[in-house]
């Protein structure tokens, strides 16, 4: 089989490790920067493999004519795959594969960025000196996390990552999960979610979603049980936590900040721009008036040098063992 993929939504800053690898793993790849979709599938068409990213969607209808058209692999270079539609894949004899875990060092260096940002007011601070005023507020004045307690929810790589990070600054640590491994119980304190809740000051969301199990999880009944003041990060998947909730918990007082890499249909909103006085609806409005309550990263959250040279190269594994095999072990198709 000819090595050509034909790989969407590559950045500028990305072509550079991706054609180091092709060369490499010798790779002929077609780079685009779209986000392929329904409305764009043609991009794809005669190709035999081609990579995506989250926010690139294709339901049925549109995998059916790109298979009529050529193709045989649709793999996905992130570890979330929300946006695959796996049982369209599994029905019409598309191989798909994920890539299960690239550098949890990125996700929890953004996680650890958001939450001292809101702990200690920097964008607060520096949006004040930007505005030519240099006077220390009321408002600026925070604790130091070596005495705070932070809740990890979803301990698996990137949340014990995250818990080293916040440990190493002398913050106490605790952890929910449904699963917990050995590594978890080691680095933190498990508890049942309401205490973990309970006894925070900052709570990081790491929580893989599971489309019809956990959807909306961190909802307004959880948030209700955190302390008041308390500080509420999102660097995993936005339908896991119910935004609006927060957002109403912020204006209200009971949440001191929130911070989120991620959204529920991020699609509306990320890669696009707005006028920031008229956005598309009240939610993405209420997310830039409460600036700097509540901090939004446009989802870049693996946007690091090393995560993108693991998320290109496992994609590339992905693709040589079901070359050399037929099969793979980070197949969606079960």
């Amino acid at each position: 089989m000819e090595k050509k993929m034909i790989c969407f939504g590559v950045r500028d800053y990305e072509k550079p490790y991706f054609e180091k690898l092709g060369k490499q793993y010798g790779y002929e790849f077609i780079l685009r920067p779209e986000y392929i979709g329904n409305d764009s599938w043609e991009l794809a068409k005669g190709f035999e493999i081609v990579m995506v990213r989250a926010g690139c969607n294709l339901d049925k209808e549109h995998l059916k004519l790109l298979k009529d058209n050529g193709l045989k692999y649709y793999l996905t270079r992130t570890a979330g795959y929300s946006h695959i539609d796996v049982a369209a894949c599994k029905e019409l004899g598309i191989e798909t594969a994920f890539v299960p875990g690239y550098s949890p060092n990125a996700i929890s260096e953004l996680a650890l960025t958001l939450s001292m940002m809101l702990l200690r007011h920097t964008a607060l601070a520096t949006y004040s000196t930007k505005s030519g005023n240099f006077k220390v507020t009321n408002a600026m004045f925070s604790r130091e996390v070596r005495g705070c307690t932070v809740a990890i929810l979803g301990c698996g790589r990137i949340g014990c990552t995250t818990a080293t990070l916040f440990k190493g600054l002398g913050a106490r640590v605790i952890g929910y999960d449904v699963f917990v491994s050995d590594r978890a119980k080691s680095l933190m304190e498990m508890k049942p979610i309401e205490e973990v809740l309970a006894e925070a000051d900052i709570v990081i969301c790491h929580m893989a979603y599971f489309k019809g199990s956990n959807d909306n999880f961190i909802d307004a009944k959880k948030i209700a049980m955190m302390k008041d003041g308390a500080i509420l990060v999102n660097v995993a998947r936005g339908e896991v936590l119910e935004t609006e909730a927060a957002l109403a918990a912020v204006k209200s007082g009971k949440l001191g900040g929130f911070g989120l890499d991620v959204i529920d249909h991020e699609g509306t909103l990320f890669n696009k721009v707005f006028d920031p006085a008229h956005m598309d609806n009240q939610i993405h409005q209420d997310i830039i008036d409460l600036y700097p309550r509540v901090l939004i990263t446009p989802h870049i959250g693996s946007a690091t040098d090393l995560a993108l040279v693991d998320m290109i190269e496992i994609t590339i594994k992905n693709m040589n063992e079901y070359m050399e095999t037929g099969h793979c072990k980070n197949s969606l198709i079960k």
